[in-house]
């Protein structure tokens, strides 16, 4: 009788579904899935580490790099850290703006999440309408920062600088005519703010368009109904949090439970899921993105009408304006010190967690009274997300697999750090 035994196959490092580095090595029985043993370290950069040997203002860049779909996110955990540790005071516009970056941050990540999930497993069209409604944000981020990715936006003390006045626009070219062009620059012809209005009225209407084309989809619930089941109990045993621990059930949001900046004066509500399943999870991640659009429209309307500063008036801290470094002198010495040694911050330590889009994001630091951090540890939600792999997909089916690592929204980046 022929001799019937379990096979051992590699799924990535460089495989579609694998979003990012992520090595699986799995024991199969045929098809079905008996073993799974994530291999991580593929993409480790010593965040931590580097952290520990540069200025603290200069690590706020890495930050961008970690989970490199939730940059701003990543920042103001790290910021937040530095400002518990120095007993800084944030102006409440500085505020506002952080809390309806984060909130633009969370739709991207949804949306990224949300193309890259369907094309997983097999949904071609969505993953194109999502990029459609990121390309806005995205313009959002290079108004404020410069940069449409890693933007370094947020400050010790506030953010970079105020909202601009005024969008780019786009030209004509050989691929757009004049009448293509007029049509772009439309939302384009006020402020920021006035860009990120015209973006919120439309959002709702797109939500429901990638909702039509899933949620009632047979192909798409039978791809995700009751696959990678966690019941409430295991959820919070396996250290889940954000949209993988509200999936099981378990209504716990940071935003809610533990308010920060300004998260207390929003209305919002946070979905809970029933079943604990892929379905779940991708149902409460849609209505997140809902709720996200409400919080940015409160912050643009109290941001309209109350300007202020934007960053801490301590030139210890933040740098003085580049007017008034080019005109007097002591400006120009609090320059010249914060870029070449920084500030030193009082001995202690220091933890900073927030709503993540992908869960609990958290800055641990400690400080010897120097002007670099004695130690940096991040506490990073994909990681805790992954260590489960094995018990959400053992007995699956190897199609199954690519649904679940969809579903836990991973990325390498935040994982290795």
């Amino acid at each position: 009788m022929a001799e019937i035994r379990n096979y051992t196959m590699n799924f990535g490092p460089q495989h579609p579904a694998a979003h990012g580095v992520l090595r699986l090595v799995l024991e199969l029985d045929g098809e079905v899935i008996e073993r799974v043993d994530p291999h991580i370290g593929l993409l480790h950069r010593a965040t931590e580490k580097l952290a520990e040997s540069k200025m603290y203002s200069q690590s706020i860049g890495y930050m961008d790099r970690l989970d490199y779909v939730s940059m701003m996110c990543n920042e103001h955990a790290y910021v937040m850290a530095m400002e518990k540790l120095l007993g800084v005071e944030v102006p409440l516009r500085a505020q506002y703006i952080r809390v309806m970056f984060d909130e633009i941050t969370r739709i991207l990540n949804h949306l990224l999440w949300l193309g890259a999930h369907a094309l997983d497993v097999g949904a071609m069209t969505i993953f194109l309408y999502a990029f459609r409604e990121r390309e806005d944000l995205m313009d959002c981020y290079e108004a404020v920062s410069g940069a449409r990715l890693h933007a370094t936006y947020y400050r010790i003390g506030g953010v970079y600088r105020d909202l601009p006045e005024s969008m780019p626009q786009y030209e004509a070219s050989k691929w757009h005519n004049e009448k293509e062009v007029a049509r772009m620059n439309r939302p384009r012809q006020g402020s920021l703010l006035d860009f990120i209005w015209d973006f919120t009225e439309r959002f709702p209407a797109c939500v429901d368009e990638y909702e039509t084309l899933l949620t009632d989809n047979r192909i798409w619930k039978q791809r995700l109904v009751g696959i990678g089941e966690v019941s409430p109990e295991r959820a919070l045993q396996l250290g889940f949090t954000g949209p993988m621990l509200r999936g099981s059930g378990v209504a716990w949001d940071l935003r809610k439970k533990q308010p920060y900046e300004v998260y207390d004066r929003m209305d919002f509500d946070i979905p809970v899921g029933t079943n604990g399943d892929c379905y779940d999870r991708y149902l409460v991640r849609m209505e997140e993105m809902r709720q996200a659009n409400r919080i940015i429209r409160q912050c643009v309307e109290w941001l309209r009408k109350n300007p202020g500063p934007v960053i801490v008036q301590d030139h210890k801290i933040a740098p003085p304006e580049r007017e008034t470094m080019k005109n007097d002198m002591e400006s120009l010495i609090h320059h010249f010190k914060l870029f070449t040694e920084g500030f030193c911050i009082p001995e202690g330590e220091a933890y900073a967690g927030i709503e993540h889009p992908k869960g609990e994001f958290g800055v641990y630091v400690i400080s010897d009274g120097a002007n670099k951090p004695y130690r940096v540890k991040l506490r990073t939600p994909g990681f805790a997300h992954l260590m489960s792999i094995h018990e959400m997909t053992r007995g699956h089916m190897l199609a199954d697999l690519v649904a679940v690592i969809g579903t836990q929204d991973l990325v390498l980046g935040d994982i290795d750090r």
